[in-house]
């Protein structure tokens, strides 16, 4: 049951962490400028948007949820199933984005829900 819980937390914490830096970085614009005074202050800039901390503070559960996760299953097991990040991250995008998908980008989510599920399957 323990194990559900972290990879609900992988799953969720980690792509809602991308959603929301992703949500940051598009309020920021892209980077131009790679001179070291340009980036230290889009950096600052970056720092002052509330997005980019949410964001950095739900990848963090995500990371100590996947070394709980590893401590507890094999990684041949946890590396694919966390796999489903992709679908969550798909749907995520067109909900909370906005984002347009494709129908082909659709069908390679499918495809990589089906081979979770065959990971899952295999499981003890």
């Amino acid at each position: 049951m323990l194990e559900f819980i972290f990879l609900f937390f992988i799953i969720a914490a980690g792509t809602g962490g991308e959603l929301c830096v992703s949500h940051a970085m598009k309020a920021l614009g892209e980077v131009h400028d790679f001179r070291p005074a340009a980036l230290v202050q889009f950096v600052w800039r970056a720092a002052r948007i509330v997005w980019m901390w949410i964001g950095i503070a739900l990848m963090t559960v995500a990371f100590f949820s996947l070394l709980a996760m590893l401590s507890m299953e094999n990684v041949s097991f946890v590396v694919p199933v966390t796999a489903l990040s992709y679908a969550a991250g798909a749907a995520g995008a067109t909900l909370f984005l906005r984002e347009k998908i494709s129908m082909q980008r659709w069908l390679g989510v499918l495809v990589v829900c089906i081979g979770v599920t065959l990971v899952w399957l295999s499981r003890r």
